[in-house]
């Protein structure tokens, strides 16, 4: 879905999977200065939006998600997993109850797929799904923002800024009064340097959430009766994830950052070296530098000197080893 901020001045589309929203706005680092300042919005409208109301919307959720969301109270923000019966993530939702519909925004394009699953898993509950994606668009406004929302829209606060499910119809008139507008690539930025995954970057088809520092922000542990929640146990309880997340502080000397994929290898072992791990998501930070997060093995060394690619990389500690 092509957003019509996409004919602000200065606006450059993203690609892949962002695709339809703007990468930037001309000044990739002007724009991540003003939301880390509180300032601007970022245009997250392809972005998938999907609705749970009914009676027993919270307590049938409370059965499907990895979070504990049957007293969840109205207003407040959650996120939560669905996973696989082996215990893979396969669905992130940011979620927030209005009182009488719970909203989600969801990763582009996945929304279909979690509806079909939601909808076979509705039995007698008293719930009714919907894919609100053709009529809302999700906008973020940074943390610190003083930025009005209009009357009657439903908010989403997080320690990191308000994310609003705005009426479609009413994106381009928001944005006139809201701005200045920030690219996704700056969103993303600030995403990697406060070390948060995002589904289908830090994720494959095996990842586990205690990989990514997702027990408690995503996943509940005193609660089960889930689809992965055995996987979930055993690994809290009695064993170490395979792999866990890393942030990187990439070799500034590089003209080009490592993509997504780039294998990852300890610097010691030199260009042959077996591969330890990849880049999950790289990018230009307006104060770090060049910086990424990354999966490697759960045994590399917390002090051993990396190599993604070509660029050298040095390690912080995300997710305890």
């Amino acid at each position: 879905m092509k957003s019509p901020l996409l004919s602000l001045p200065g606006a450059v589309p993203a690609e892949g999977v962002d695709e339809g929203v703007a990468a930037h706005y001309g000044d990739l680092f002007r724009e991540q200065r003003a939301l880390a300042d509180g300032t601007g919005f970022v245009d997250l409208s392809h972005r998938g939006v999907v609705t749970v109301s009914g009676e027993d919307r919270l307590s049938w959720l409370h059965l499907l998600l990895t979070q504990h969301v049957s007293e969840l109270p109205t207003g407040e923000a959650t996120e939560a997993l669905i996973l696989s019966a082996h215990g893979h993530i396969e669905h992130a939702l940011y979620l927030v109850d209005d009182g009488t519909t719970v909203w989600a925004h969801v990763e582009p394009g996945t929304q279909g797929a979690l509806i079909q699953y939601l909808e076979s898993m509705k039995f007698f509950y008293r719930v009714e799904v919907a894919d609100r994606t053709a009529d809302f668009a999700v906008v973020h406004l940074p943390a610190g923002s003083i930025a009005e929302v209009p009357e009657g829209v439903v908010v989403r606060q997080t320690p990191y800024g308000r994310d609003l499910f705005l009426p479609r119809e009413r994106l381009e008139e928001f944005a006139e009064q809201a701005g200045p507008a920030a690219g996704i690539l700056a969103y993303e930025a600030l995403r990697v340097e406060h070390h948060r995954p995002r589904l289908g970057f830090e994720t494959d088809h095996r990842t586990i959430p205690h990989e990514l520092g997702w027990i408690g922000t995503a996943v509940h542990l005193q609660k089960g009766c889930y689809r992965g929640q055995e996987t979930v146990a055993r690994v809290q309880n009695l064993g170490k994830p395979p792999r866990r997340l890393v942030f990187l502080h990439l070799d500034g000397s590089e003209v080009h950052l490592p993509p997504n994929g780039t294998e990852i290898r300890l610097a010691d072992d030199g260009p042959d070296g077996r591969k330890i791990g990849f880049i999950t998501t790289s990018v230009r930070h307006h104060e770090l530098g060049p910086v990424a997060l990354a999966l490697v093995k759960r045994n590399v060394p917390v002090d051993a000197r990396l190599v993604a690619g070509d660029t050298a990389a040095a390690q912080e500690v995300v997710v305890a080893p």
